[in-house]
């Protein structure tokens, strides 16, 4: 089980840069093929930014030509939490980190085997923990 990460807003703004903290704390995305690990393939575990629970290993990290990284699986069922978000008047399922509530992103149903399932990440909701091949 993973372990809650609780700080208030001031706590946050306070160690996150505004832009992450506009994506993580407040919903926000960054815009498509701009975020720093879109294209970044060295091996390693993608954490969250916020807390740095482990997220998503980079072998399960795919080009969906969206614009923002992607994702077949998390790391453990338990590092990412699911909500219903019907926002822009569309119907989707957010992904949020387990550990302390920062939005990730989303995930949708049209990523490649194994899982058939694309969690579609904002870069800067993520930090490349990279590790030696």
């Amino acid at each position: 089980m993973t372990e809650k990460v609780t700080k208030s807003d001031e706590e946050w703004r306070q160690i996150l840069t505004p832009e992450q903290y506009k994506v993580c704390r407040k919903k926000g995305t960054e815009r498509p093929f701009t975020g720093a690990l879109l294209n970044d393939k060295r091996p390693g575990t993608y954490v969250c930014a916020c807390c740095g629970n482990a997220l998503f290993e980079s072998e399960t990290k795919f080009d969906s030509g969206t614009g923002w990284p992607s994702f077949w699986a998390p790391i453990a069922v338990d590092a990412v939490a699911e909500e219903a978000d019907n926002s822009l008047f569309m119907r989707r399922t957010e992904i949020l980190c387990a550990a302390c509530d920062a939005h990730l992103g989303h995930v949708f149903d049209d990523g490649p085997d194994p899982t058939g399932k694309r969690y579609c990440m904002n870069s800067v909701a993520l930090a490349l923990k990279a590790r030696e091949e």
